[in-house]
């Protein structure tokens, strides 16, 4: 088999793990039990050895069409050939109780709709990121996958013989027939448990449909693209660690942002980064419950400092905070992409940033979900003097860069935000705080900002300081209040970030980059594609020119309904898109479903507002 295109999987989890299902029927990536445990299929990074679970039609003549069930995260993968037509649905049912015998358990149900059809099943494990052996143990209820630390159970009433790689299995289903295919974890000394009944896997589609339609009735939002407000809002939610709130920033690692580069990096883990832009996102459209659970999260990590006094920038989804980056040698990489990496070394970088998202995110819990108590104050505000102190230090700044220490703007914009953001708490529920002290520091970074990372010579803000290069970044500053949309200066950075790369511009036909890659200031070869996140920041960033000015809404809006176009075909969205629309970076990316979320709810109001004003 050859690589799919990142584009061509969907996604399935129970907010414990997630795995990657391919638009042929193949799971090609899946770690068990959690979301950052090694992998037991990972044929997405080597298609030789990674491991998959494939279910596929034998017949050579097969077209295949891949959507979710209706307001759910179930996955469905449809087969067409001479034969008939039959289904795979894929899931992972939610909420179950303790003693359910398939709790955090993957379901693949076969059904041949019209005809029949016969289907080749091969689950071939590869524990460990294909590092460690097992024995595969065929019995009457399936298989039963052993290696040391982890066994793995197939339950299911289909006749299975065993292979070098794991279990295999060719049967034929007539027209109504089904069958259940159920993957979890066992006891090594057990065997597989009995396959659901025919009832029992019907029972666990609809707890599982009625779980997720449940959920999503708490969304508020009912603007004009509902359909892909709802998909991303699916999407975040499977993307949340249940057991502590955590949201990972994608379920995938070392996915490459150029084929064949080294930029492949680990994001199974949660980053203090994305704290606003979370809390703000699902409080927006009502989903009040996981914001809750996530700053709980946040709050448990902004009391842990290291020993410079500094937060750590990206956590485990337990909170744990050794993420020691290592590369997986023996794995070519998704289409020859080397080097394969799990673990980040960013975490032991300094990211002065942080500091303004975690504010951000505290002034807004607190402004819509509840008040905050003394003790969280008072972690505040020992980050705040924390600040005080070291915002004047270079930093690697929001894209992680490689390169050495600089003085980057939006690293300096979010400690501005810290700082205000501190400064009203403080004056809102009357905490005690050094104001006097705070204001001066706020100011000062006002002013730092307007000399040193605005560039005269190009009247256009600036990555770092000394610097004539554009950063996407810093079409955030209307969003936290730093600017007016409307200012001059603010215009002619939008305006400059808005050209073509050609005439010294980030935004190809809509597409933005991150900043020039191809100039190696960030300490890593190649280039990559354009950020799709950066896409939705500069539709926000138009939408609140566009309040003023009408040419830059209607602007707004065509490029935000062109940037869904970019969705695959189920709705999700890669951390890049390369030169031919391919999907590039690890997939799905929160923090792109997230601001397509933020974007989506501006410009529905912007849109609204003008309606009423004629």
């Amino acid at each position: 088999m050859s690589y799919q295109p990142i584009q061509n999987y969907g996604i399935i989890g129970n907010m414990r793990t997630a795995a990657l299902v391919s638009i042929v029927g193949s799971i090609d990536w899946f770690c068990f039990p959690n979301f950052d445990s090694p992998s037991v299929f990972a044929a997405i990074l080597d298609h030789g050895k990674g491991g998959r679970f494939e279910i596929a039609v034998t017949h050579e003549d097969v077209k295949t069409k891949q959507f979710y069930w209706p307001d759910t995260n179930i996955l469905i993968t449809r087969f067409y050939s001479v034969g008939g037509i039959a289904e795979i649905e894929d899931f992972m049912p939610p909420g179950l109780s303790n003693d359910s015998a398939w709790r955090h358990s993957l379901v693949r149900r076969v059904r041949v709709r019209q005809g029949s059809m016969e289907f080749r099943m091969r689950c071939h494990p590869a524990f460990d990121y294909a590092r460690a052996t097992h024995q595969t143990i065929v019995t009457k209820h399936g298989a039963g996958f052993h290696c040391v630390g982890l066994s793995l159970g197939l339950s299911t009433d289909i006749p299975l013989a065993s292979d070098d790689c794991g279990a295999t299995a060719v049967f034929t289903l007539q027209e109504e027939q089904s069958a259940v295919f159920v993957l979890g974890g066992m006891q090594s000394n057990e065997g597989c448990g009995p396959c659901p009944s025919i009832g029992e896997a019907d029972e666990l589609f609809e707890q599982t449909v009625n779980y997720w339609r449940r959920w999503l009735s708490k969304c508020t939002y009912a603007g004009r693209w509902r359909e892909m407000v709802h998909r991303s809002a699916l999407t975040l939610k499977l993307l949340t660690f249940e057991p502590t709130g955590a949201i990972i920033a994608a379920p995938t690692c070392s996915l490459p942002e150029t084929l064949g580069g080294v930029r492949n990096w680990d994001y199974r883990y949660t980053w203090i980064r994305d704290a606003a832009f979370t809390i703000y996102g699902l409080l927006r459209i009502g989903f009040t419950d996981e914001a809750i659970a996530f700053m709980r999260w946040l709050g448990a990590r902004a009391g842990e400092v290291e020993p410079d006094g500094s937060l750590q920038i990206v956590y485990g989804i337990d909170g744990r905070h050794d993420l020691t980056e290592t590369t997986l040698d023996h794995l070519d990489g998704y289409r020859g992409s080397r080097p394969v990496r799990i673990g980040n070394g960013a975490s032991k970088q300094l990211q002065l940033d942080i500091y303004g998202e975690l504010l951000d995110a505290v002034y807004l819990y607190n402004k819509y979900v509840m008040p905050i108590g003394y003790e969280a104050w008072t972690r505040i505000r020992r980050r705040l003097d924390w600040l005080c102190e070291n915002w004047q230090q270079p930093d690697e700044g929001i894209w992680e860069v490689r390169g050495g220490r600089r003085h980057f703007v939006y690293s300096k914009l979010m400690c501005w935000v810290a700082m205000d953001r501190g400064l009203r708490l403080a004056e809102k529920r009357s905490f005690p705080a050094d104001r006097a002290r705070w204001l001066q520091v706020r100011d000062r970074i006002y002013e730092e900002i307007m000399t040193k990372g605005w560039n005269s010579t190009r009247q256009t803000f600036v990555q770092h300081y000394d610097s004539d290069s554009l950063d996407a970044s810093n079409l955030i500053m209307p969003l936290v209040f730093f600017l007016s949309p409307n200012d001059p200066r603010m215009l002619k950075t939008l305006d400059a970030i808005n050209r073509s790369p050609k005439h010294g511009g980030l935004a190809s036909d809509g597409l933005v980059y991150r900043y020039d890659s191809e100039t190696g200031a960030d300490g890593l070869h190649g280039k990559e594609g354009t950020f799709t996140m950066c896409s939705f920041w500069l539709v926000e960033a138009l939408t609140r020119a566009g309040r003023v000015n009408r040419t830059k809404l209607s602007e707004a809006r065509l490029l935000f309904e062109r940037m869904l176009g970019h969705a695959n075909h189920v709705g999700l969205y890669s951390e890049e898109i390369g030169s031919q629309g391919d999907a590039l970076g690890n997939f799905p990316q929160a923090f792109t479903h997230l601001a397509l979320i933020s974007a989506a709810f501006n410009l529905d109001r912007a849109l609204d507002t003008k309606s009423k004003a004629g």
